[in-house]
């Protein structure tokens, strides 16, 4: 079961406040394309009514335990249903997403991290759950790779209405490569042939599909 608790208050503090800063340093000459560490992703949040687009850096570790511990205090709402989501359906899906190893026997600890204006972290949890089992079969993420989507309870990838949108952001942000779902591909039609010579964008048919390709070999 998810939970969502308070950081934890000593030397964690100034350490993640070192860490931020060293992530917005970079996130200022660009995303970069070096691989990331074990269990942290690039995702953009396709936004909603009353926010805008943003970039968020997921940050996930795994260690002895079980369930899902969501480091941020608040936990956004909109954030707190995409990581449930995420970590159902890598319970659910366990042998198509990360093998023999048993996720219901490790303790994962989250952090949502925001880079724009955006703090909702809303409709992420495609970026949830690669950065779950990328922590767990202990593999990076390709750098440069920013992953877009949102994945049900039941494992259906919802629609993304302002691929366009996102595609721009994330050649704005120095991405090198866009994960999509596949249903987005006729919305970039519309991406101007500057902003498309720009960037490398991919589209994903599930879960499982977006996990494979956003992991390195």
């Amino acid at each position: 079961m998810t939970q969502f608790i308070e950081p934890v208050l000593n030397h964690a503090i100034p350490l993640r406040f070192v860490g931020y800063g060293m992530v917005q340093d970079r996130l200022q000459a660009g995303i970069g394309d070096e691989p990331l560490e074990c269990g942290q992703i690039w995702t953009l949040s396709p936004g909603g009514q009353d926010e805008h687009a943003g970039l968020f850096r997921l940050e996930v570790t795994e260690g002895p335990g079980s369930g899902v511990r969501v480091l941020n205090n608040p936990v956004p709402p909109a954030f707190k249903e995409s990581i449930r989501c995420a970590e159902q359906n890598l319970y659910a899906r366990a042998p198509q997403l990360v093998g023999d190893r048993d996720p219901r026997a490790h303790e994962f600890s989250v952090q949502l991290r925001g880079f724009d204006a955006a703090k909702s972290g809303a409709k992420t949890s495609v970026a949830c759950l690669i950065a779950l089992a990328s922590a767990l079969l202990r593999k990076s993420v390709r750098g440069g790779l920013i992953v877009v989507g949102e994945v049900t309870l039941g494992g259906t990838i919802e629609p993304i209405h302002n691929a366009v949108t996102l595609a721009e952001q994330a050649v704005e942000k120095g991405a090198k490569s866009l994960l999509l779902p596949v249903a987005c591909r006729r919305q970039l039609f519309d991406l101007s042939d500057d902003m498309a010579t720009k960037l490398d964008i991919e589209f994903y048919q599930d879960a499982r599909d977006a996990l494979l390709k956003a992991l390195t070999e």
